[in-house]
């Protein structure tokens, strides 16, 4: 009988309480699995359940696999973004040291890789080709048995060096006869001096034993170029003993001022963490085990700390570097290093190279001044007409009326003095032509016919070349010449034949450079000059006007130099000789005595005219360097070019503005002088500053602090002849003196210390070479650049960090601010409020992508943050990221956290169940309306974000059944009470951003409005 009953499930009594059960754990079992309810158990048939059951599993576990997740995806990131970028440094170096080289053996040339060039090699380098490693000359293919190098990524000097070989190896008839001799070089000890070497090269086999002595001009250091002909050197010196690798500083790991103030505030966070789990121990009156007690506390507020704080930033950093590599506007250009991209955003002086950063090393000759008459670029066709009517006229003109007459000869004199000072210019230089020809006819040919169009200028400085290339655009053309003749060709196709008697080479002391030829077709002996006026106006005849036209070429921002001659007679120039022959060969103060010889010639001598040289600026260097100026840089310039060149480039490139004075600060040797020069410049304000290498060592050596203070308050400063390892120490100072950020920009291998000293090196992609981009944190195509790269992507670097990493430690804030209001109300019990995937769940996929959509937020366009400079300057302050602002926002999360905990509280009524609900609902549409209230621009992405976040929570609650009643957050109820508890957390603060923008709106928003 009994078999025929039917089953009937067992029923209880909904129990309703208002208090919470004894003890909080089984209420919170039972708020972690939902509400639990009556079930129906068939005997023998589990399958025919109502609903799921746990497993009968015994988990005594305190973690599983996604609470470890968070933590393994940070050190990931980390890792893959740090790995990607040394895998792309070890290409940039295997590409460098893949390059390929000869070497001569006894088995004749072989290819050599230059990473496997050793000590004692013979190495051929062409034109055109990099030096590999530090190397003796010892051959050159050139007929003048010299070679010319370009040292400008070394020393950063444009002037092109000569090199001698050793006159032994070139004398030998091949470069294979090198392997038959039995000889061998002495070498100094491996130093960081790139202007000095001593040596002695000796060959053992001859008889006797040939010893010469090697100095600086038989050298050729790596990362020189060569500019003439096939060399062939013996390797001194390799790898980190190379010149160049020694005065550059080794590269440093940097790491921005941005994360040093996020770990900071990440201090702070964890400061906050031991005290609330200290207070929440107290509070229990540190009864039982109270000390573990703490630990549990630390574990359960360790969201305090936003472990996806580091990701998010890393991440937010590949992104601004992703969108700086695809700006159209600065193509080219690479971010070499992710880890800074925010200190772009907060620059305060900016160390710039000259050339080939500033300039583009092409010198283009502008002005020719007569003192009556001036003949600029769109009237040189005046010149050339000159030069033709005094090579094309007959001699004798032909009788005419007597008007006609005196206007003729008036013309005939502008005529001849325009003839003498191109003369003079094509006459008074080191320049040499030479003959290139590629296969298409022969070279000695070419060199025989003087052919225009295979012939190139070579010479040690560029602005020489210009010179030359000027005059023969107007008719007399430099077309030969050896050590002691020189050919000129004139517009009617005539060679002139002149025999070169001296030469006097331009050097650093004297500022000007002279020469002694005699016309071999009259035999005329002429001695030419040209140098700086400061200079020549001394060796002149007495004029009105060389001054005056000195200044004013000098302020349009052209390369001034005086062109003056004298004729001699034969008596005067051989008693010139004998006595120039006499002081060379005297052994004391031999210097001394040739120069007072050349000074008896340097006097009254006849000035011919001005010449102006431009060296041509890169593109928008002007509005760029008047854009870094307002927005609040100093802008230094330290070059290892010359002093007059260097002011002149500073003026041109409006570097010092046309109102500010400029102070040259005197050659110092000592502590007295240095002293006495340093109150004179106190003296000065509102004053550029330009200071020679030497002076600056003196300074830097008695007086650092006075002179640093003195330097940062100058609107501009100029370091010309600056050593590479000069411009890193004073990027160390500026960095020291003035706790500033520092940017330094440079193009060649000399900058490369500089580049790796500073807190932001950007490498410009110059003419010669990559070292300095390979080296650089960011490389750009064109100094112009640099502006966009700042004022714009610098700058949203900067805020978008500081908005997400402040966001991001809300996040973090608000649900721990709800976990210590929990604890309090449960009498300090130190339980999880939110439990397994709720916890995860929070800080990734609810709340991830809204908060990370702020790395796309801009307040305003890139056109207006270029047009209006000011707004960068705002951010000098470090005001987006400060305690200030940190505060705002723990004040934010603390009232938003008690808001939402206290709200689920009041208003769950019976059941405690729903409180999680509730809470972790109200939670999630808090996150999501504060980054709406966050974001400036709404970009597509973000509204994608906000609503794909909001639709990933609302279909999870399907399966966080075990976490959430189901049932309960469908009611009406839920809904209210949510939208009651989200209406009164953020509702207060979208009324205070409205009353801030209304009555202290931010700069920016008055651009925007």
């Amino acid at each position: 009988m009994t078999d025929s009953i039917p089953l009937q499930p067992v029923r209880h009594k909904k129990r309703v309480d208002s208090r919470p059960r004894a003890g909080c754990c089984e209420w919170l079992r039972c708020c972690g699995g939902g509400e639990p309810r009556p079930r129906t158990v068939w005997l023998g048939h589990p399958e025919k359940r109502d609903q799921r059951y746990p497993r009968n599993v015994i988990n005594n576990q305190k973690y599983n696999f996604f609470t470890f997740l968070p933590g393994g995806f940070v050190l990931a990131v980390t890792i893959i973004r740090e790995a990607v970028e040394e895998i792309r440094c070890y290409i940039r170096d295997k590409e460098m040291n893949s390059q390929i080289y000869s070497r001569l053996t006894s088995r004749g040339t072989v290819k050599v890789k230059s990473s496997n060039i050793q000590v004692g090699d013979l190495i051929l380098v062409e034109k055109n080709q990099r030096v590999p490693a530090d190397m003796i000359f010892l051959r050159t293919s050139e007929k003048n048995g010299s070679c010319f190098l370009r040292t400008d990524q070394l020393d950063g000097e444009t002037d092109w060096k000569l090199r001698l070989p050793v006159a032994c190896t070139q004398r030998l008839p091949t470069a294979a006869d090198l392997l038959q001799i039995r000889s061998y070089v002495y070498a100094e000890e491996p130093n960081i001096d790139i202007h000095n070497f001593l040596g002695t090269f000796t060959r053992e086999d001859s008889d006797p034993p040939i010893s010469e002595s090697l100095s600086i001009e038989n050298t050729l250091w790596a990362g020189t170029v060569i500019a003439s002909g096939t060399v062939v050197g013996v390797v001194l010196y390799t790898g980190r003993e190379l010149r160049s690798v020694m005065n550059t500083s080794d590269p440093r790991s940097k790491i921005g001022l941005f994360d040093l103030e996020v770990n900071c505030l990440t201090k702070i966070l964890f400061g906050a963490l031991v005290v609330v789990s200290l207070v929440m121990v107290a509070l229990q009156h540190f009864a039982g085990r109270w000390y573990l007690q703490i630990i549990r506390f630390l574990l359960l507020f360790s969201n305090i700390i936003p472990i996806s704080l580091r990701v998010n930033l890393d991440m937010g950093k590949i992104v601004y570097s992703w969108v700086i590599r695809r700006d159209s506007k600065i193509p080219g250009t690479v971010v070499r290093s992710s880890t800074i991209p925010e200190q772009l955003g907060r620059i305060s002086y900016l160390l710039t190279d000259k050339t080939g950063t500033l300039t583009q090393n092409e010198m283009v000759f502008k002005r020719l001044h007569l003192g009556t008459v001036a003949y600029g670029l769109d009237s040189m066709d005046e010149v050339q007409s000159h030069i033709f009517s005094i090579y094309t006229q007959p001699s004798q003109d032909p009788p005419a009326q007597k008007g006609p007459t005196v206007t003729t000869k008036v013309r005939r004199t502008m005529s001849s003095r325009v003839h003498e000072a191109v003369k003079a210019i094509a006459l008074c230089h080191n320049v040499t032509p030479v003959y290139e020809c590629n296969g298409v006819t022969d070279q000695a040919e070419a060199e025989k016919q003087f052919e225009d169009s295979c012939r190139v200028y070579q010479a040690s400085s560029p602005d020489e070349v210009a010179l030359v290339q000027w005059t023969e655009s107007v008719g007399l053309t430099l077309v030969g010449r050896d050590q002691s003749s020189m050919q000129l060709r004139t517009p009617g196709d005539q060679i002139l034949n002149l025999t070169i008697l001296q030469v006097f080479p331009f050097t650093y002391e004297s500022k000007r450079m002279g020469i002694i030829v005699r016309d071999e077709s009259t035999g005329e002996i002429t001695f030419y000059m040209k140098g700086a006026d400061v200079v020549m106006a001394g060796i002149v005849q007495y004029n009105d006007w060389l001054e005056e036209e000195c200044g004013n070429m000098a302020r349009e921002g052209l390369r001034v130099l005086v062109v003056a001659k004298k004729s001699l007679t034969e008596e005067q120039y051989q008693d010139f000789e004998a006595r120039y022959v006499q002081a060379k060969l005297s052994v004391h103060d031999r210097s001394l005595k040739v120069a007072t010889v050349i000074e008896s010639l340097e006097m009254e001598m006849e000035l011919l005219c001005l010449t102006g040289v431009e060296d041509q600026l890169q593109a928008d260097v002007r509005p760029t360097l008047e854009t870094l100026r307002n927005a609040g840089i100093k802008v230094w310039m330290l070059t290892g070019d010359k002093l007059e060149t260097a002011t002149c480039t500073a003026k041109n490139a409006h570097l010092v503005t046309r109102n500010q004075d400029i102070h040259v600060f005197r050659l110092v040797t000592n502590r007295g002088e240095a002293h006495l020069e340093l109150n004179a410049f106190r003296r000065k304000h509102d004053c550029a500053l330009v200071i020679s290498g030497d002076s600056l060592e003196v300074c830097l050596k008695y007086y650092e602090y006075e002179f640093m203070e003195l330097a940062c308050q100058c609107p501009a400063v100029v370091c010309c002849r600056c050593a590479p390892t000069q411009k890193a120490q004073i990027v160390r100072l500026l960095q020291e003196r003035t706790g500033k950020l520092t940017c330094a920009v440079g193009d060649g291998g000399n900058d490369v210390s500089m580049i790796q000293e500073s807190d932001c090196g950007v490498g410009v992609e110059g003419k010669e070479g990559k070292q300095a981009s390979l080296a650089a944190d960011f490389s750009i195509t064109q100094f112009k650049h640099l502006g966009r790269l700042l004022m714009v992507h610098g700058r949203n670097s900067y805020k978008r960090s500081a908005a997400l990493s402040q966001f991001v430690i809300h996040r973090s804030l608000c649900i721990s601010t709800m976990q210590a209001v929990f604890s309090s109300v449960f009498y300090f019990a130190s339980v999880p409020l939110y439990q397994g995937f709720l916890i995860i769940g929070y800080s990734t996929i609810y709340t991830m992508f809204p908060v990370f959509s702020l790395v796309l937020d801009k307040d305003v366009k890139s056109e207006v943050a270029m047009l209006y400079p000011e707004l960068y300057k705002d951010l000098l302050k470090g005001r987006p990221l400060s305690y200030k602002t940190f505060l705002i926002w723990v004040l934010i999360s603390i009232y938003q956290g008690s808001t939402i905990m206290y709200g689920a509280l009041l208003l769950f009524e019976s059941e405690f169940v729903h409180i999680v609900a509730i809470s972790f609902t109200s939670l999630i549409l808090t996150e999501l309306l504060m980054v709406a209230l966050t974001i400036q621009t709404w970009h597509w992405l973000m509204t994608v974000a906000e609503l794909l976040s909001l639709a990933c929570y609302i279909a999870s609650l399907v399966f966080l059944h075990e976490f959430i009643d189901v049932y309960f957050i469908a009611t009406l109820s839920f809904l209210w009470k949510v939208s009651v508890i989200t209406l009164v957390s953020c509702l207060p603060l979208y009324v205070l951003k409205y009353l801030r923008r209304r009555f202290s709106p931010p700069s920016y928003s008055k651009l925007t409005s």
